[in-house]
């Protein structure tokens, strides 16, 4: 088996692929090994990337300290001392297109607000493969992305309108699911061999239980962007008619990360202890592998996923490759993922931090969907598994990132 610095070579000479202009790409996002929606859009493309003979490199926001290292042949740099990375940002561009004659492009995923450095002005190209998480676009998003040096990416169709609304000319690639891992899937093997499936994981006994699921980051709370209140509530409502169904939450249970107490939120809504469950603390830090995540969804009855906004909304699609149905806000990117589910209305709110608005889904209308899941029971959706087709990771590589590519290899600012 070759090496760390074989499989570097090997990635650093790379066969072109016919009709591909090879360039000098540093990725600035999550590292490719990190437990996040972030880290596995990252590894997903960048690796596709190097095949095509890219000179790829990673500049971490997130994942990585202290020094480089190497993943699958990729050079990962680690992260600045400000919060978001955003003050090694231009050092790290510098020297990775030092290195090579070939074109340089710095490609940015993540929300664009907090790259606020100045030095990033000075950064020749960026393409912004940002959310839009908010309609209209936060004011400071749409100034971000008029920078000259700027190239805005879309991920999704919403996302889309919203920069044809702004006047800015952009590009369009929406996130990605690895479709061999995500498709319907029973058990996986652990580290010892053993088969386990998603309801082992989750700690339910009872075969026929209904599983509500919700895989959220719990982050912030002015207010917090994955409706715990809402959501929750419309739990507590359904499962006090319901004692067979189980709310599994895949999420961090604390505050620790700038979060909602969770438990203090489960007991205000009135459920009861044992129809909550929550992943092993220590397993969610710690990179759950992906084929536990797709058992985890098999297993489930039904995807919770209200938000008061999203970007894109990765969990929805995966959830729906493995066919379980989806409930969704009629909101910003989530509609558009639906191919089997629910799609709940509500009304706007204000979010005084980004001068836009955000969404809070009607509660009576989630629990009614839940009861229309729960008559569903048991059931895998091929509607859903066949539509996420378009959503794989092989497919939107070659259909949009190679396009996109191509025209930010002749783009000048």
């Amino acid at each position: 088996m070759a090496n760390r610095a074989q499989r570097r070579q090997a990635a650093k000479h790379a066969p072109s692929v016919p009709g591909v202009t090879r360039q000098r790409i540093l990725w600035n996002s999550n590292a490719p090994f990190a437990a996040t929606g972030y880290g596995v859009q990252t590894a997903q493309v960048i690796e596709r990337m190097a095949r095509d003979g890219h000179e790829v490199a990673v500049a971490c926001n997130y994942g990585l300290s202290g020094s480089s290292t190497d993943w699958n042949g990729i050079k990962i740099m680690p992260t600045g001392v400000s919060q978001y990375s955003d003050d090694i940002l231009k050092a790290h561009s510098d020297h990775w297109a030092s290195g090579s004659e070939l074109p340089s492009l710095v490609i940015a995923l993540f929300d664009v607000w907090a790259l606020k450095n100045p030095s990033i002005a000075q950064i020749p190209k960026i393409a912004a493969w940002c959310p839009i998480d908010h309609k209209p676009t936060p004011p400071e998003v749409t100034e971000w992305l008029l920078r000259p040096n700027v190239m805005p990416i879309a991920m999704s169709k919403f996302g889309a309108e919203m920069m044809t609304l702004d006047g800015l000319d952009h590009l369009y690639v929406p996130h990605a699911l690895d479709e061999r891992v995500f498709k319907p899937t029973e058990s996986f093997k652990d580290a010892a061999g053993r088969d386990v499936t998603g309801r082992e994981i989750m700690g339910i006994d009872d075969p026929n239980a209904f599983v509500v699921m919700m895989n959220s980051a719990n982050k912030g709370r002015t207010p917090p962007r994955k409706s715990w209140g809402e959501n929750l509530l419309a739990f507590g409502v359904f499962a006090s008619e319901h004692p067979d169904a189980i709310l599994y939450l895949h999420t961090d249970e604390s505050a620790a990360l700038g979060g909602v107490n969770l438990h203090r939120l489960i007991a205000g809504c009135g459920i009861k202890k044992e129809q909550v469950r929550f992943v092993d603390q220590y397993l969610y830090r710690m990179n759950m592998p992906q084929q536990a995540l797709a058992a985890l969804y098999t297993a489930a009855d039904v995807l919770l996923a209200t938000s008061a906004g999203e970007g894109f909304g990765v969990p929805v699609i995966e959830a729906q490759a493995c066919g379980t149905p989806v409930i969704v806000s009629n909101w910003t990117a989530q509609p558009e993922l639906v191919r089997d589910g629910w799609i709940i209305d509500g009304q706007p709110m204000w979010d005084p931090f980004q001068d836009s608005w955000f969404f809070t889904p009607n509660v009576s209308q989630i629990v009614k969907s839940l009861k229309e899941a729960y008559a569903r029971k048991g059931e895998k959706s091929a509607k859903a598994v066949e539509g996420m087709r378009e959503y794989h990771a092989d497919r939107v590589y070659a259909e949009y990132w190679r396009t996109a590519l191509e025209r930010l290899a002749t783009w000048r600012p």
